[in-house]
């Protein structure tokens, strides 16, 4: 005996659309990161194996922070595809931290895969000038 089940939609309620993939560039994959809020600064703290110090570009765009680790390749004399090419693919992050970050003044090292940046927060207005008592 067989089973047919169907799909109990109904016809007055209109389909919803798939929601579009966040933009990715071609070519690049997100990597793992994590961000955690310091009292004077945001540590940013993401994982890249296989990136060297060479490899790594940050740019700050306005508010936003990208990120972009590229792997060394290696083209093997006896190289065939083996569906490997997305595990080989570059990273690419972008993060929007806001105007309240001193980009300028950021710090980076890299050490076996693990990318470290501390980016220190701005001095408000009223942090930068001393604070002037009243006698």
């Amino acid at each position: 005996m067989h089973t047919i089940i169907t799909n109990a939609r109904s016809s007055s309620r209109p389909t919803r659309l798939a929601e579009p993939a966040p933009m990715q560039a071609a070519g690049f994959r997100k990597p793992n990161y994590d961000c955690r809020e310091q009292p004077d600064a945001v540590k940013l703290v993401v994982y890249v194996p296989g990136v060297e110090a060479a490899g790594v570009e940050i740019e700050a765009r306005g508010p936003d922070l990208l990120v972009t680790a590229r792997k060394t390749h290696f083209v093997r004399v006896n190289w065939q595809a083996l569906h490997l090419e997305t595990a080989q693919r570059d990273y690419q992050l972008r993060l929007r931290l806001g105007h309240g970050i001193d980009y300028p003044s950021l710090q980076a090292e890299i050490h076996q895969g693990v990318l470290t940046i501390v980016l220190p927060k701005r001095l408000s207005a009223e942090e930068e000038t001393p604070a002037r008592r009243v006698a």
